[in-house]
């Protein structure tokens, strides 16, 4: 054997344009090898490329020629060789002997092992937290910085091989006070809702719809007609209990219904959005779908144009695809490239090709003739539909612009944009000579997940990864002369929320917070989970709400407070048998051991109806998270089944198709209608609230 044949070698091909309909992160190589991951499921959620600080979407440097790294292409061209030696230290080993005199002579080395390394495996191998950690400690080193103390608590290390900031015990002083003054008084501004003149003194309790009814019929407190129908309508607050459980073969990352409530879209990881016809919100029909080509990683996020004609829908590329909704319309959607201006630039096509920069984040302007987009070079884009090219680019963040939105539903001037810089921009396009922002909002201590805007141009609402939702008044937000002042970096510490908890430890008020109320209570973890104002409609904009990762619909009142929990995961906990064959459809997928695979739940996106008291949540949502749901919950006055049918809990697939397959029916009638009859709508107690007894919530 020669010495070349001593060595493993591995050589990486270009990879082929297509790779994404082909599963090359398959476990199993050719020859049957494969990684244990039962301690470490880091690729479970979302790639590295997402918000890796090693892997460059784009060069911010003006000028400068930037290339979009993708997955399949991130080894090409590089050999990786290693050997196998036993040897320790300067002892001899068992190719070496020692004469009488001391003297080592080395023997004839027995041949080494042949280690075979597939393709596959060598891409695994780069997204482990240990090689992360051995690259990241490397550079440390190399800087000049001291080691780490090899007996710190592991618990301070982040996933991507940095320590986060300890800063001591929590304390209560550190977080805002629930109630908020400043939230109280919004709810009785009219702004958000109506408060009732009535209050119970004695019991201090909630008035149950019954008591309302006989109020306004009464006039007791001299309501009108208009407040009390308002006072009802905000206290419907949807159950736990799930009216149907549509189930997908793929995780779902976002579902919204349309401004006027006939229309609703989901997005799932096998890049399709499938449409439904919600005109009747308690009984949805099927309508159609829609199909993202060459999608990277999953679609990103989609939105509806005003008058429901059209579903834009992006993934992490460059380019945004415009849909009909019409049913009967069979043609193939059209290729926003949001990369192309116009001036000079070329181009790039898209069909085997690969996009300089990924999509976050997209909203249709008021008149639905612009679409404005949050991108991973740290910019915004706005995209002119007529005219087939971006109109706009403001390079205006330094991390990844994970949210954006307009400021009012009726103009298209005022823009917000929240990026993983922890800042929230604002951004008047009548006033942009400088290509400076008009003001910002300070606060969020880690990089923000989602922003929404009421429709008012005044008031926005955001999810951050410090595990706090906020509420921001634009008359409030700080000026650009004194947010450049601040470095807003000295306040984060940079944790990473997809593979980590986050310790309250970490938290640190933010010395130059400006928002109005802090909302407390969600997990915002492993992926950008969203949150919305609850309509007017329907809810008369009394609540704000959000997803959460521990599987549940966590809604607020505006002072803070809980005013109510919707619980998906005991919604549809086991609510289809286990399916080996199904437990892993997507390319990404790396499979952990078996007794990792337990029932999972992480709401992402949730939608409240415009007229209706029904919330519908999108969720990973399976064995191992591995598979998706989209719940529909209604207000039943916790009731535990419905008097007709269908029953509550029907389980149907993605075109609304009752299938037998999702039920065990050697589980039917056990642990499934143990966890059915237990559900219950979590209201919770106003504080120092006391026994309402049976007249209570």
């Amino acid at each position: 054997m020669s010495s070349d044949e001593r060595t493993a070698a591995v050589q990486i091909g270009s990879p082929d344009p297509s790779s994404h309909a082909s599963n090359i992160y398959d476990t199993e190589d050719a020859g049957g090898e494969s990684f244990d991951e039962e301690d470490d499921d880091a690729m479970d959620f979302e790639p590295l490329t997402d918000e890796s600080e090693d892997a460059e979407f784009f060069d911010p440097t003006d000028g400068a020629v930037a290339e979009f790294h993708d997955a399949d292409d991130g080894l090409n061209g590089v050999e990786i060789s290693f050997s196998m030696n036993d040897g320790e230290g300067d002892e001899p080993n068992e190719n070496q002997t020692e004469t009488a005199a001391g003297i080592i002579t080395a023997t004839a080395p027995a041949p080494r092992p042949l280690v075979q390394v597939t393709r596959s495996q060598i891409l695994r191998l780069f997204g482990q937290h240990g090689l992360q950690d051995l690259f990241r400690t490397h550079q440390t080193h190399a800087s000049g910085n001291p080691p780490l103390d090899d007996n710190e608590d592991d618990d301070g290390y982040m996933a991507r091989g940095t320590r986060r900031r300890r800063r001591g015990q929590p304390h209560a002083s550190r977080y805002p006070p629930i109630p908020s003054e400043a939230g109280k008084r919004l709810m009785t501004s009219g702004t958000f809702g109506e408060s009732g003149f009535y209050e119970d003194k004695l019991r201090k309790r909630k008035d149950r719809l019954a008591r309302r009814l006989i109020y306004r019929e009464l006039a007791v407190d001299q309501d009108t007609p208009a407040r009390a129908n308002k006072l009802i309508s905000q206290g419907l607050i949807p159950s736990s209990n799930a009216d149907t459980i549509i189930h997908y073969n793929a995780r779902c990352y976002s579902g919204q219904f349309s401004d006027d409530g006939n229309f609703f879209f989901c997005c799932g990881q096998d890049f399709k959005v499938r449409m439904y016809d919600t005109s009747n919100p308690y009984k949805w029909k099927y309508y159609k779908t829609a199909d993202y080509p060459y999608g990277q990683w999953t679609i990103t996020d989609a939105s509806l144009s005003p008058d429901n004609r059209f579903l834009a829908y992006s993934s992490i590329r460059s380019v945004v695809f415009l849909a009909p909704t019409d049913p009967t319309l069979s043609a193939d959607p059209i290729a926003l490239d949001f990369g192309y201006s116009g001036q000079g630039g070329r181009r790039r096509h898209f069909a085997g090709g690969y996009s300089h920069f990924g999509i976050w984040s997209i909203r249709f302007s008021g008149d639905g003739r612009e679409v404005v987009a949050g991108t991973s070079d740290h910019s915004v884009y706005v995209y002119d539909i007529e005219a087939k090219q971006s109109i706009l680019r403001i390079p205006g963040h330094s991390d990844d612009v994970n949210a954006v939105c307009f400021g009012d539903n009726s103009s298209p001037h005022i823009l917000y944009s929240g990026s993983d810089d922890t800042l929230i921009k604002v951004w008047d396009r009548r006033s942009m000579g400088d290509s400076r922002e008009a003001g910002v909002f300070m606060g969020h201590t880690e990089g923000l997940t989602y922003v929404d805007s009421k429709g008012d141009g005044r008031y926005v609402l955001s999810n951050g990864k410090d595990q706090t939702m906020k509420l921001w008044d634009l008359r409030k937000m700080m000026s650009t002369e004194k947010a450049s002042n601040i470095d807003a970096n000295r306040y984060t510490t940079g944790f990473d929320y997809r593979f980590m908890p986050y310790s309250e430890a970490d938290y640190e008020p933010h010395p130059y917070d400006c928002s109005l109320v802090t909302f407390r209570g969600h997990r915002v973890l492993k992926t950008l989970i969203r949150c919305h104002f609850s309509p007017p409609g329907s809810t008369d904009s009394r609540y704000v709400y959000s997803g959460s990762e521990d599987g549940c619909i966590y809604i607020y009142n505006m002072d803070a407070t809980l005013a109510g929990k919707i619980d998906v995961s005991r919604a549809t906990h086991h609510s289809r048998p286990r399916d080996d064959s199904s437990m892993h459809p997507h390319p990404y997928y790396i499979r952990g051991s078996r007794s990792s695979e337990a029932w999972k739940t992480c709401v992402r996106d949730a939608s409240w109806h415009p007229s209706a008291p029904v919330v519908a949540a999108t969720s990973w949502n399976g064995w191992d998270m591995q598979t998706g749901t989209c719940t529909t919950h209604s207000w039943n006055d916790d009731a535990d089944d419905d008097e007709g049918e269908p029953k509550m809990g029907l389980r149907v697939n993605q075109l609304l198709e009752e299938d037998a397959s999702l039920y065990d029916h050697s589980q039917r009638g056990g642990r499934t209608s143990q966890f059915r009859s237990r559900l219950r709508s979590q209201r919770v107690q106003p504080t120092g609230d006391e026994d309402d007894g049976a007249d209570g919530w």
